[in-house]
């Protein structure tokens, strides 16, 4: 239960990039999480647009928490942020605090793309100061890696499509590959929708019990909003289904 909120978030980042002009301002998508037969939580991303030192940024920020029973015994309440670059669809400054259990964690990073570094910064424990750190070209955070994927156009993101990318979470960076595998018509609360296929593969023994352990499907059409996710963890199994969404800038195609 720990890594819930993480593995939502990792659902996310794998689903958006490429124009972000796709995305409007004040779109926001809810998804609602089980952990096995249990209703374990929701998840919610919003988006904003916003001047960020002097430039058009893409505010978004994801929210999480636990309810019902599984809040009585592991309560969640989980806060992640990012400013992405318009421009250069990258992001400028990212933030993660969680609070899981009795586990908390509150860090700061400014991505410096020109010199391949980032500045983390440990908030919960400010004694530990900041720390500066060798990046990668191109490096997305969690949230940003949604964005980044997400508004790649339908020619783009297409059935065989891979695409590999670099990604820092907490204070790791971490390889991963995304690949489209098919379409389906998928049910969902609001009818069935095309929908592509997609599984990630991640570093195995980090979150999942396997390299491909997660399945996703997004909305087959310019949007590619996240619709459903299974995911097989250490212990248990998780599903992520889309429970609400408002401003999507291009029209869902749900049937009956």
């Amino acid at each position: 239960m720990k890594k819930l909120l993480t593995i939502t978030a990792i659902f996310a980042f794998f689903l958006g990039y490429s124009q972000l002009n796709n995305v409007a301002d004040g779109e926001s998508i809810t998804l609602r999480i089980h952990y096995g037969f249990l209703n374990a939580g929701s998840a919610n991303l919003t988006t904003k647009k916003v001047n960020y030192k002097g430039a058009p940024h893409l505010y978004v920020k994801g929210t999480g928490q636990t309810t019902g029973a599984v809040k009585a015994f592991f309560k969640v309440e989980d806060l992640y942020e990012s400013y992405i670059n318009i421009a250069t669809e990258l992001p400028s400054f990212y933030v993660r605090n969680v609070k899981e259990g009795s586990y908390r964690q509150h860090l700061q990073t400014v991505f410096n793309h020109d010199s391949h570094t980032l500045v983390l910064t440990d908030k919960k424990t400010p004694a530990n100061g900041s720390k500066t750190i060798k990046s990668v070209k191109g490096v997305q955070d969690m949230l940003s890696c949604f964005y980044y994927l997400r508004s790649k156009t339908p020619a783009e993101l297409k059935v065989g499509t891979i695409i590999n990318m670099n990604v820092w979470i907490d204070d790791e960076m971490f390889p991963f590959q995304l690949k489209v595998t098919g379409t389906e018509n998928l049910k969902t609360k609001y009818g069935t929708i095309s929908a592509l296929k997609i599984i990630p593969s991640v570093k195995s023994g980090r979150v999942f019990k396997e390299k491909e352990g997660v399945t996703m499907w997004v909305s087959n059409d310019y949007n590619h909003i996240p619709l459903l996710l299974k995911a097989e963890l250490a212990v248990g199994s998780l599903k992520a289904s889309i429970d609400d969404y408002k401003n999507v800038k291009f029209p869902l195609k749900f049937t009956k």
